[in-house]
């Protein structure tokens, strides 16, 4: 039987994102953000509050790089999550971590996360029930490590942390379960 448990957001698991854009002087900030998906092949959506530094800089600048966390990085990445660049300016700089410029977008790449998006800024959707950034993907870059022989991300060399919103944990990501368009296709002969 089912206890109710009230309102809570309860969709696990929610990706751990590390969103990056320079502010008008060229300075780096990075947020940490479990509230993103892929809304299309080429795109991804990230629901984030309008007045979060990295918010603010990449309206201005029309672009940013998505990266996912993973176990290796966890201090830093929940570190971004804590601070906030509008009270910090030197938030980037106290982690010690390197960034490189985008040869896509106007937007930095954080070196030690090992996946990344390069997005230009697509479309704002705001309204009173949320705000979302939509970001054209125009690039995906990963360490050599993460990859498979065939140049695939490999999920399990990743180590990706995945949020909890239950109980505020990180977790990372595991072995592979099943195929996906693989596992239910028995079920369509019936």
């Amino acid at each position: 039987m089912k206890k109710n448990l009230g309102v809570v957001p309860a969709v696990y698991p929610m990706p751990v994102l590390m969103v990056a854009a320079y502010d008008e002087n060229g300075t780096v900030n990075v947020m940490n953000a479990a509230w993103g998906m892929i809304c299309a092949m080429d795109k991804i959506a990230l629901f984030i509050d309008e007045d979060h530094k990295t918010t603010q800089n990449l309206l201005k600048t029309k672009a940013f790089t998505v990266s996912i966390a993973d176990r290796a990085h966890m201090d830093v990445a929940d570190f971004f999550g804590i601070a906030t660049g509008n009270k910090m300016p030197d938030k980037f700089a106290r982690t010690g971590y390197h960034a490189a410029k985008s040869a896509f977008v106007n937007a930095p790449v954080i070196e030690e996360f090992p996946v990344v998006m390069e997005c230009e800024l697509n479309d704002v959707v705001s309204n009173d029930s949320f705000y979302c950034i939509v970001g054209k993907i125009v690039n995906v870059a990963a360490e050599e490590k993460v990859l498979d022989p065939n140049g695939k991300v490999n999920p399990t060399k990743l180590d990706a942390l995945i949020f909890d919103q239950f109980q505020n944990g990180y977790y990372v990501t595991g072995e592979q379960a099943g195929r996906a368009w693989h596992a239910g296709a028995g079920l369509m002969k019936k």
